[in-house]
């Protein structure tokens, strides 16, 4: 993927996007976990053939929307700030996703519903796992059980992750075609 203006159009694009739903869902318990993140890294990795641009592009925009959120919060318009402590977890598990598309790689519809399920689970499961593991022990027991509570109570997030990507990852596919690609057709390679 050289850059050029539709290489830029496109990532202000999913930029834009990620900030936009952090902004209207974030703060919303209901829908927290409705983002398009973890589609733009199974994305990033599965389509964009440059190892170095795929990884970037979904960090940068996680960075970006959590400047903006951090920004937001620090002048008292927003509930959460954009950083906080033990949030290079998400990154790394960023870098995950886009690994997983790294491995199923190629043009198969097939391959990328497999990823599809495979990185909300993912996120998930290893989130959910370090959120046991440093909550106190008045929240959940240091025991399989503790965990199994962990990740009952993680389920409304990974439910709004399953959604956000059957929503989002069809949108930046046609984006993607239609911006760099210049077709209608949504092709995978």
């Amino acid at each position: 993927m050289k850059i050029n203006n539709r290489v830029i159009l496109f990532t202000i694009l999913l930029v834009a996007l990620q900030t936009i739903c952090k902004l209207a869902f974030a703060d919303k318990l209901d829908w927290s976990g409705f983002s398009p993140l973890i589609a733009i890294a199974l994305f990033s990795g599965f389509i964009v053939k440059e190892k170095n641009m795929s990884f970037l592009l979904p960090l940068l925009a996680l960075v970006i929307s959590d400047v903006i959120i951090q920004i937001l919060y620090n002048s008292g318009q927003f509930s959460f700030p954009g950083f906080y402590g033990g949030q290079w977890l998400n990154y790394i598990i960023l870098l995950a996703v886009t690994a997983i598309g790294w491995l199923l790689k190629g043009s198969s519809y097939g391959s990328l519903a497999l990823g599809a399920i495979a990185a909300p689970t993912l996120f998930f499961l290893v989130s959910n796992f370090f959120v046991w593991q440093g909550a106190s022990a008045s929240w959940y027991a240091r025991d399989f059980s503790g965990l199994m509570n962990c990740y009952e109570a993680g389920l409304p997030f990974y439910r709004n992750s399953l959604l956000a990507m059957l929503v989002f990852l069809p949108v930046i596919l046609v984006c993607y075609n239609v911006i760099l690609k210049q077709r209608t057709a949504m092709k995978l390679a």
